[in-house]
């Protein structure tokens, strides 16, 4: 009896073992359409096709918003999804929005423009490293520095937003393009807070309200989609500075009452 009881644990943990051993196949399969969107979005660049790239890089930014979700909704998620999300991101938007800026605007400044391009790779990459170090102690609303999608999304709209106003293939040494990529890197790393977008559930009920402005939103989009999407990645950029301006300004004013009001207390003992 003893002997068939232990046969028995074994047949199950190996049961164990081998259902360990596979990986869901529709949320890994999304990442690898965002990886194969930023290898596309490097060879495009190399060759000249920098509209092609950005466009790509922007379509693995949406394939990166959609695999997180479905692994979520179809209780999929694994730790090996995570890592390798983490490295398809690193790719597509690390290193390709790297090689597109500096193929596409950089290049002209030598040393310094490459150097630029790195620092946007190196941050990206130490930005997602420190997301996934931190995942479990963050707060889930807000983003602790600016995302690396967002970034890549603001290098990708401003490659865009250059040939839609006809100045694209006219790049000179465009000093505001260096200091911009700068900026994007020293905000990846920063402690920055950006809203997550998190609370917005699709599967829950929202406001009606909310229904209409997204409907409008897309309305918008299918306007003037390069223009749009590139005031929405700026916005997005920007609005992480500004909150935290806000927010100092509200504790600062905070800890004026409270200071006045100990000092009031220490004058005028009961």
């Amino acid at each position: 009896m003893l002997d068939n009881e232990l046969q028995n644990q074994d047949v199950s943990n190996q049961k164990k073992k081998n259902i360990k051993k596979g990986v869901y196949l529709l949320p890994n399969l999304i990442t690898s359409a965002s990886l194969f969107g930023g290898f596309y979005a490097i060879i495009s660049a190399l060759d000249g096709h920098f509209e092609k790239a950005a466009i790509a890089i922007l379509i693995s930014g949406v394939l990166d918003g959609l695999d997180g979700r479905i692994a979520r909704l179809t209780g999929s998620s694994s730790k090996f999804g995570v890592e390798y999300d983490s490295l398809a991101d690193l790719i597509a938007f690390g290193l390709a929005p790297g090689v597109l800026i500096f193929t596409w605007a950089l290049r002209p400044f030598g040393r310094y423009g490459w150097l630029a391009a790195f620092l946007f790779v190196v941050c990206g990459a130490l930005r997602l490293a420190r997301f996934n170090v931190q995942i479990t102690t963050i707060e889930s609303k807000r983003f602790n520095g600016l995302p690396i999608p967002a970034a890549a999304a603001l290098v990708a709209t401003t490659v865009l937003m250059f040939f839609y106003l006809g100045r694209g293939q006219d790049m000179a040494k465009h000093i505001t393009i260096l200091v911009v990529v700068y900026l994007l890197a020293f905000l990846m790393i920063s402690n920055v807070k950006y809203y997550s977008f998190k609370e917005l559930n699709l599967s829950q009920r929202m406001p009606f309200r909310l229904l209409v402005g997204l409907v409008f939103l897309l309305i918008v989009i299918a306007a003037e989609p390069i223009v749009v999407l590139f005031a929405l990645s700026l916005g997005y950029a920007a609005s992480g500075p500004v909150t935290t301006l806000i927010d100092r300004r509200k504790k600062a004013n905070l800890k004026v009452p409270q200071k006045t009001e100990k000092k009031e207390a220490q004058g005028f003992p009961r």
